[in-house]
């Protein structure tokens, strides 16, 4: 079972994270889903993206939970049943989920890709990032940019809200693995507490609600 990480961020947040090793027929050995996810999964071509939407339902299982105890609203976010928060993401051969007691969360990961270079200016002002050192460096940082973008867009989850207009990354080093976030949209703002960590060439982001 490749439980890849468990991050206790501190008493009522997790961060759990699936490296999919399996094949489709061993993930879904002891997974019932519900009509609606079944379809889901039926519905999808790639045998990946099945294998990472099973491998979610394991590490709910971790959690106790099974995948009736998981429902999406309206615009597809994610609640469970007991009223605790969870977002969930999934890249390539990881996924990952982040549970919450209290408050709302977000979590991204992403593959780190020369491909961010060309559309990075879509989502962030390209010039703030004039004094990073070098090209590893800088597509290290945008997709960290993106990742918490991505993570604030989940817990907020409006139509309408722009990557580039409405969310803001407070510039960060590198080296501290952490930052602070903001959303301003429709003259309401929130502020959320941001980490990140890399591993295996893939960025991992994820976000609290202050």
């Amino acid at each position: 079972m490749p439980l890849y990480k468990t991050i206790t961020v501190d008493s009522h947040v997790k961060v759990l994270i699936w490296k999919v090793e399996e094949t489709e027929a061993e993930l879904s050995k002891g997974v019932v889903l519900t009509p609606h996810c079944q379809n889901r999964v039926s519905g999808m071509k790639s045998e990946l993206h099945r294998r990472g939407f099973l491998s979610i339902r394991h590490l709910l299982a971790v959690e106790g939970y099974v995948d009736h105890d998981l429902f999406y609203d309206d615009v597809g976010k994610p609640h469970l049943k007991d009223g605790r928060f969870i977002s969930i993401t999934h890249s390539h051969e990881f996924t990952g989920i982040i549970l919450s007691d209290s408050v709302e969360v977000g979590i991204d990961i992403e593959m780190q890709r020369e491909k961010i270079l060309r559309i990075a200016n879509k989502y962030t002002p390209l010039e703030e990032y004039k004094t990073v050192a070098n090209n590893d460096a800088l597509i290290r940082k945008l997709t960290i940019v993106w990742g918490a973008k991505e993570s604030l867009y989940k817990i907020y989850n409006n139509p309408g809200l722009s990557f580039l207009h409405h969310i803001d990354i407070t510039d960060f080093s590198l080296s501290e693995w952490e930052t602070t976030g903001a959303i301003l949209f429709k003259g309401k703002s929130s502020n959320y507490a941001i980490k990140f960590l890399e591993f295996e060439g893939y960025t991992c982001v994820y976000a609290v609600k202050d």
